[in-house]
């Protein structure tokens, strides 16, 4: 899916915004493919012929997390800077605007997700459970560089950036209140469909050919 949409969504930015005429599309292209999908490609062949990498991401996946944390904290400090640095009239009462819009969106993707899903997977809720976070997720590790490529010389690329740091956060929020009633629909659904514990391995195995 990211990978889908390192190359979608830039087309269908410029399509719903209507300014083609500003941006460059080969140069996001090639931005994107530089920034993202090359080290990706880089990090594929690495853990399929190195035997000992996955055991030392391993023993060292903390540390790597806090690296990759400090990393795109950075990045959007950057990002932030320049955007101040041109100076920028947008005002505390716009910026809560859009959190609040960004609330009502999330909350409607959420419930479209649940009732969809519903549909799909009618009895497999821990399937239904995990596509409703992964329907409803956004990647700041790719979409960051992907609003960086696209409008890498604009002043107000900060602001850009804003909606999908607000996200984030909002998500997290969002899924913390959730998590406690999706546990007990989890174990209810369970027990009335009678799901036995090879049939949940076996779905899950199932899952894991997806990443």
């Amino acid at each position: 899916g990211n990978l889908i949409g390192i190359f979608l969504s830039p087309v269908l930015i410029l399509g719903y915004l209507g300014v083609s005429g500003d941006v460059n599309l080969i140069e996001v292209f090639w931005k994107l493919c530089v920034r993202v999908v090359v080290p990706l490609v880089i990090g594929q062949v690495i853990q399929k012929n190195w035997k000992d990498v996955k055991p030392f991401m391993k023993s060292n996946s903390l540390y790597i997390k806090k690296a990759q944390i400090y990393t795109l904290v950075f990045i959007v400090y950057t990002v932030f800077c320049t955007t101040f640095m041109a100076g920028n009239p947008v005002g505390v009462g716009n910026v809560l605007l859009m959190i609040f819009f960004q609330f009502l969106l999330l909350l409607f993707v959420t419930v479209m997700a649940w009732y969809s899903l519903k549909f799909l997977f009618p009895n497999s809720p821990r399937l239904r459970v995990m596509g409703l976070f992964g329907c409803t997720h956004k990647t700041v590790s790719v979409g960051v560089p992907l609003i960086n490529a696209m409008y890498d010389e604009d002043p107000n690329v900060g602001l850009y950036t804003l909606p999908l740091l607000v996200w984030h956060p909002l998500q997290l929020v969002f899924g913390s209140l959730l998590v406690p009633r999706l546990y007990d629909f989890v174990q209810s659904e369970t027990q009335r469909l009678d799901i036995q514990d090879a049939e949940i391995e076996r779905v899950g195995t199932q899952v894991s050919w997806f990443y």
